[in-house]
């Protein structure tokens, strides 16, 4: 179940996987599967080659794609998700 993001937000990535940006989504999160994760990534990109590059760098497969309504992305969980974000500056994502 995702929680804690706005409208707006949700929005504005979108938009930027529709323009072909790797765009990075976080949000509170929770799931039984996972239960040490708080939080979840989503790194998505409609460009499909663009997005695989992306992910090869850290280590993600193809595979870990979902293509779930028209915003292909990786979802990122615990400390991986914490690495990649640093590695891409983004620490305002790590809540």
């Amino acid at each position: 179940m995702a929680f804690g993001i706005k409208r707006e937000e949700l929005m504005e990535w979108k938009r930027r996987v529709e323009s072909g940006e790797i765009a990075f989504l976080t949000h509170y999160w929770v799931d039984d599967r996972f239960p040490d994760a708080r939080t979840v990534t989503k790194v998505g990109c409609k460009d499909l080659v663009k997005l695989i590059k992306w992910g090869q760098q850290y280590g993600l497969e193809k595979e870990w794609i979902h293509h779930r309504q028209g915003y292909p992305h990786f979802d990122l969980l615990g400390s991986r998700q914490k690495e990649i974000l640093i590695a891409e500056g983004l620490q305002k994502h790590l809540w």
